[in-house]
């Protein structure tokens, strides 16, 4: 995810500075690290997972960090968020998960991550006493408001991480040694790189209200506008650069010459820019970019007291009604699933399943568990909340199928509110 082709744009490039990390806070972007953690340790993902390997690598990796005296809080994700602004790309990845199904079964690695990958991870962390909180719905925003409050970086491969306004920066995983820790007594210490806005835009000449204007003209997450031929703009005597490249180097040249113009006036002269488009059309873009830059800005952090003080994430507030303490607790804490709850299904209403590496040409597996997800969608959103369009494969083909939720038979006995007030079953005699 993150901004593309950025990540590749900034390589070779003196932009990185390198640092001996140590003594330090860190907020640390959990869902990334275990993926990563996970690829590094080359284990298996086509056939259920390694999960105790995985565990042993995870403990290694906050055992270094314990040794150079760094004060990890890990912050994961809680799903997409009450925005649907990145329905689009949730889409597309699901669709190419399903198209590699059958490179998966002849044994590549296609980036299918073993299902309870997080769920390991998350066990692990509370096992050691690693301070974790879950949020509910994106996490970027309060990644990077945590890291701001704390005066400390942010460790992650997310490059949208690289537009928000923070001194701490972002150390990026694939340069985080933390296998080679430099022995030093009390000083030991990670070879690191770390990323800050202020050379980015030091080495671009733009100024760093434009960069969520950048992110989102460059096609984040969100929006790409490919029609604008960006590359025209690149400098005369450049040397030869891919596509990709060329464009996000185009843009910033472009933006850089306006420095000295607002946001909006950046943003009005680049959709003038785009050809053959009606004004409709334009204004409904405008509205598409104008989105994806807020996304940029900070927001207050609500998770620096959940680490202090305990205190639960917030939710909106019809959402926060329908569940009850012990579940929002249980969640933030990473004592339970994020399928539990779950903001698509919440607001709205629509689940994508795993897809896993199984035959194509048979059912998918998770036929085998809608019963138990039809009484949990009862559960979250009772008689009248609705179908939920659940998103799983057909074949090669990702396909959505509307699902009733269960309120009914025993599960109108059932409530949210009742499971921690149920007692353990009395033991049969002999």
């Amino acid at each position: 995810m993150g901004v593309k082709g950025l990540y590749s744009l900034l390589e070779g490039k003196q932009i990185y500075e390198g640092i001996h990390f140590r003594d330090s806070k860190l907020v640390v972007d959990g869902i990334n690290l275990a993926h990563i953690l996970y690829n590094k340790a080359d284990l298996d993902q086509n056939h259920g997972g390694e999960y105790l390997a995985f565990q042993a690598e995870v403990q290694a990796f906050f055992k270094a960090l314990a040794i150079c005296q760094i004060k990890a809080k890990v912050v994961i994700d809680g799903g997409s968020g009450p925005s649907d602004i990145k329905l689009d790309q949730g889409m597309d990845l699901q669709r190419t998960r399903v198209k590699n199904i059958p490179d998966a079964l002849k044994g590549e690695k296609m980036g299918f991550y073993a299902l309870f990958t997080t769920t390991v991870f998350e066990e692990t962390l509370n096992s050691m006493k690693v301070p974790l909180v879950r949020c509910f719905g994106e996490a970027d925003g309060q990644l990077a408001a945590l890291a701001r409050d704390l005066y400390c970086p942010v460790l992650s491969g997310d490059t949208d991480l690289y537009i928000y306004n923070f001194r701490g920066g972002v150390l990026p995983l694939d340069q985080f040694q933390w296998d080679s820790v430099k022995p030093n007594g009390a000083r030991s210490y990670i070879s690191c790189k770390r990323y800050t806005m202020s050379r980015f835009c030091n080495l671009y000449k733009i100024d760093h209200q434009l960069l969520p204007v950048f992110a989102a003209l460059a096609g984040n997450d969100y929006v790409n506008l490919r029609d604008v031929k960006w590359a025209s703009y690149v400098p005369a005597g450049s040397p030869t650069m891919k596509f990709r490249t060329a464009s996000l180097v185009g843009l910033l040249s472009w933006l850089g010459a306006r420095t000295d113009r607002t946001t909006e006036d950046t943003l009005t002269a680049a959709l003038a820019l785009i050809p053959n488009i009606s004004q409709q059309a334009r204004t409904e873009m405008r509205t598409e970019v104008q989105n994806a830059m807020l996304e940029y800005r900070l927001p207050s952090s609500s998770l620096r007291r959940s680490f202090s003080e305990g205190t639960v994430p917030p939710l909106p507030p019809e959402i926060w009604s329908r569940v009850p303490e012990w579940v929002r607790v249980s969640l933030a804490r990473g004592d339970l699933g994020a399928n539990i709850l779950d903001y698509d299904i919440l607001v709205h209403r629509r689940k994508f399943l795993r897809i896993q590496v199984e035959g194509s040409d048979r059912q998918s597996s998770n036929l085998t568990s809608r019963p138990i997800r039809q009484v949990m969608y009862g559960l979250l959103l009772g008689q009248r909340g609705g179908e939920v369009e659940e998103w799983d494969r057909v074949g090669l083909e990702l396909i959505g199928v509307k699902v009733q939720p269960l309120v009914q038979g025993a599960a109108q006995t059932l409530s949210l509110v009742s499971p921690p007030q149920v007692g353990l079953p009395t033991p049969l005699a002999g």
